[in-house]
């Protein structure tokens, strides 16, 4: 009991902390509590400590040279401080594998956890990471050159952050949970497959807005003061729901692999 107290204050801390470094909204610490939560009642420190690590290394990399993503942050919907909905977006599918470990002790949803946070991580780092690469990226719809920061958009440097990201996910894993490397290897060729899809949903189904001022494609539902008007993709499906629908995916293919293998 004393034990689950100190990880609720320990997340909680962790929590109001992400809010006063302005890393989270109000409405994400929130939610970061909660996930935080889940993941513990689960998995405990181990699980809390690769949460963590998602979470510390996406928002370093995501204040990492700001100054250069200003104009790709401006035609996103969400800046750089992530609210209830990208916190659930990224780590609602893990906090789901945490609360099924906890009702069925099953290695399979340890796997399920790392594969949806090594997509998650994946997909961050790519973004983040890629939108600083000296060179224009290609749009996998059409292999042309295309602005940085474009959903869809895929780049050398970005490409070895994706895999990057996921590894070292997968990494810590095999430390923490003592699995074996053929689900570490699992966990990393899916978290990668989780970033590929995020990618292929962002250039063929996300929802793109035309800015009527400067004829700029966004994500964003108002730009240059006026709203913005929807061109193409499913409306619903903003960078948020493909980012859930990604991790959730990479997981569940992941999880079908280990049972039919």
């Amino acid at each position: 009991m004393i034990n689950i107290v100190l990880l609720c204050l320990f997340i909680a801390v962790m929590a109001y902390c992400g809010y006063s470094f302005r890393l989270l909204t109000k409405s994400g610490s929130i939610a970061a509590f909660v996930v935080g939560l889940a993941v513990s009642l689960g998995f405990g420190i181990k699980g809390l400590i690769i949460l963590g690590f998602f979470f510390a290394s996406s928002s370093y990399w995501s204040k990492y040279k700001r100054r250069n993503k200003v104009e790709i942050e401006g035609r996103h919907e969400k800046g750089s401080r992530r609210d209830w909905q990208q916190v659930f977006a990224n780590g609602g599918t893990a906090a789901l594998f945490s609360l099924l470990y906890l009702l069925i002790p099953k290695t399979i949803w340890v796997i399920g956890f790392a594969i949806s946070l090594a997509a998650a991580n994946s997909d961050t780092w790519a973004s983040e990471i890629g939108s600083l690469s000296k060179r224009r990226p290609f749009f996998i719809r059409t292999f042309k050159p295309i602005d940085t920061g474009t959903s869809g958009a895929v780049s050398l440097l970005g490409t070895f952050a994706a895999i990057s990201g996921a590894f070292t996910v997968s990494l810590l894993a095999f430390y923490f949970f003592h699995l074996s490397m053929v689900d570490a290897a699992i966990i990393f060729a899916f978290g990668t497959i989780g970033n590929l899809l995020d990618t292929l949903l962002g250039a063929f189904l996300q929802s793109v807005y035309r800015c009527e001022v400067c004829k700029a494609e966004v994500e964003a539902l108002s730009h240059c003061g006026k709203k913005t008007t929807f061109t193409r993709g499913l409306p619903f499906m903003n960078n948020d729901f493909v980012n859930f629908s990604s991790g959730l995916v990479a997981a569940l293919l992941g999880i079908l692999f280990v049972w039919i293998k």
